[in-house]
């Protein structure tokens, strides 16, 4: 996993570039949820608004993490589950479409991501390789795991 973290680190040394990254890759993640819960679900779900496309979305997020950190799984898994709650907040609570938030939110939080690695000067990792998606997300929670002493 820290060879992963380091690499993307490499193309994440700029400090506004960092600030963007930390406002930016959660919202591209949440948004992500949102735009999977927004998925028509099929009728034989039931009534049970938890399984739904974002929920079942999970289980390869899961492996992805499981396979490279037992530790920092239990920290993603914890914000995928916030972003699960907030889909379904929004949607009991807010009457504008979630896909429609969403996915202004998803496109604004790309403009910021790329503006970012203009300042910074070097394109973003997933040019290389597409995992790097994945790795953001973790790259943010490995920090907070340091401020925290937990080791990764």
């Amino acid at each position: 996993m820290q060879e992963w973290l380091d690499a993307y680190g490499e193309s994440h040394q700029n400090s506004l570039n960092k600030k963007i990254h930390w406002i930016c890759i959660p919202l591209i993640f949440l948004t992500i949820v949102g735009l999977l819960w927004s998925i028509p679900r099929p009728d034989f779900f039931g009534s049970n608004v938890w399984i739904n496309v974002a929920s079942l979305a999970i289980l390869p997020v899961f492996i992805f993490y499981a396979r490279l950190s037992l530790s920092l799984t239990v920290g993603m898994m914890l914000w995928c589950g916030f972003c699960l709650g907030c889909c379904w907040f929004y949607v009991e609570n807010v009457d504008y479409e979630l896909w429609k938030a969403s996915l202004i939110v998803f496109v604004l939080a790309w403009i910021g991501q790329f503006y970012g690695h203009k300042v910074e000067g070097k394109k973003p990792s997933f040019f290389e390789d597409i995992q790097y998606l994945m790795i953001g997300p973790a790259w943010l929670m490995s920090f907070i795991y340091n401020k925290m002493g937990i080791k990764y």
